[in-house]
């Protein structure tokens, strides 16, 4: 028997809270953690300096050097959301280290600033004098994976996931499928990014980072807007808890919410830009996946990073599938683009969203591209009821992946 998959747990670190009840309230209040870089002030020639940062948050001081000699910033923000998860969850050691309770994890690039200890005086001054001996547990791609395990003492199966944007919603859509299939009883999933000027830098070569609004940072980024002039780079970190929805009940834990479906294709034919055939195709087997119709969804969380091709394909991909105005925001606009936790973040929201009772706007959002699709843009908080949620994320490499969620009752 197919078992359901609910979530028990959630955390969350982003620009603009350092809990899931602060980003819920600063989506709430319209409010943005983009800022000005000053931190890369030095680097020439870079055109989009604007960045969304965790600020605030020391976690050198809230970890031992012990737990933490092995953890770059990207894994301490892992950590840090992951806390959060698996306390609300009430998830103790009895479950995480049953061999019944796995980890899906992961982050576009591992700590890029251990990189740059490492491999600058390396590679510059050819010595390795002074060099850290666990530096490369820090930069190794499965990073944020092999430290949440430790921390944790997980001791069933392991799934790090680097697929850039996609990484995190691809993290929860293996868990649920390793929950749905009866191969774990719980899953700690999700993905963290931290900030770093190569990344801004590798982006701008691109050419898809916001330029012109350096002087007024909250002005950008604007997903599907007209003035819309590309990405900002951002930091943070989610984590979700799933787990089998017998297995929650049984133990006193409280359902959130429901992962429904799950959905993801491959377009097969460019590095950069996702096609509009190969997002419908991810969104519509997540649909089915979940046995539901397109006329059931409430409401769609969309990708659009505020680039210019990106957010006119997904807007056509999902009006195609809809065929009506569904209610449509990017939550971009508030906080950057946090690449591989973006997935998580939006989940987290989504749930939320589905709890409290209200549709997230898209920040920044003031006049709709009329080369976007005809969709129900959410240009201002809105009181709502949804039940049935999509949200999508489409990363390099022609990778799309959605999921569904559901309002969560006890089934009869």
């Amino acid at each position: 028997m197919t078992r359901r998959v609910v979530i028990t747990g959630m955390g969350a670190a982003c620009p603009i809270g350092h809990s899931v009840a602060e980003m819920i309230e600063g989506l709430r209040a319209g409010r943005s953690g983009v800022r000005y870089m000053q931190e890369w002030d030095f680097v020439s020639d870079l055109q989009g300096r604007l960045g969304g940062n965790v600020d605030g948050l020391d976690l050198e001081k809230r970890y031992p050097r012990k737990k933490r000699r092995t953890m770059g910033r990207v894994s301490l923000l892992a950590t840090y959301a992951t806390e959060e998860a698996v306390a609300q969850a009430q998830l103790g050691p009895e479950v995480i280290e049953s061999g019944r309770c796995g980890l899906a994890y992961g982050s576009t690039s591992p700590s890029n600033q251990a990189m740059e200890d490492f491999c600058g005086r390396l590679f510059t001054e050819h010595t390795m004098k002074g060099l850290d001996g666990t530096a490369y547990l820090k930069f190794m791609t499965h990073t944020a994976a092999a430290n949440l395990a430790q921390y944790f003492n997980v001791r069933g199966r392991i799934i790090p996931v680097n697929s850039a944007c996609t990484t995190s919603t691809q993290a929860i859509g293996y868990a649920y499928e390793s929950i749905r299939a009866g191969l774990q009883d719980a899953m700690i999933c999700g993905g963290s990014e931290e900030q770093h000027y190569a990344t801004a830098v590798t982006f701008d070569l691109l050419m898809a980072t916001s330029v012109r609004f350096n002087k007024s940072p909250t002005e950008s980024p604007r997903p599907f807007d007209a003035r819309r002039d590309g990405l900002v780079i951002a930091e943070g970190a989610a984590s979700v808890v799933l787990e089998a929805e017998e297995h929650a009940l049984a133990r006193g834990a409280t359902p959130l919410a429901i992962v429904a479906g799950y959905g993801t294709s491959c377009d097969g034919r460019h590095i950069t830009a996702n096609s509009r055939e190969g997002m419908r195709a991810a969104m519509a087997l997540a649909l089915d996946d979940a046995k539901v119709r397109p006329s059931d969804i409430d409401y769609v969380c969309a990708h659009a990073t505020a680039t210019d091709v990106g957010d006119i394909e997904e807007s056509h991909a999902t009006h195609e599938l809809f065929g009506r105005p569904v209610p449509v925001s990017s939550l971009k606009g508030h906080m950057g683009h946090t690449l591989a936790a973006c997935g998580a973040i939006e989940t987290i929201a989504c749930v939320e969203m589905i709890r409290d009772g209200f549709l997230a706007k898209s920040h920044n959002l003031e006049e709709v591209d009329p080369r976007c699709a005809p969709l129900g843009y959410v240009r201002e908080l809105t009181p709502a009821r949804p039940s049935l949620v999509l949200t999508n994320n489409f990363a390099f490499g022609g990778v799309n992946a959605s999921l569904v969620l559901q309002r969560w009752a006890r089934a009869t």
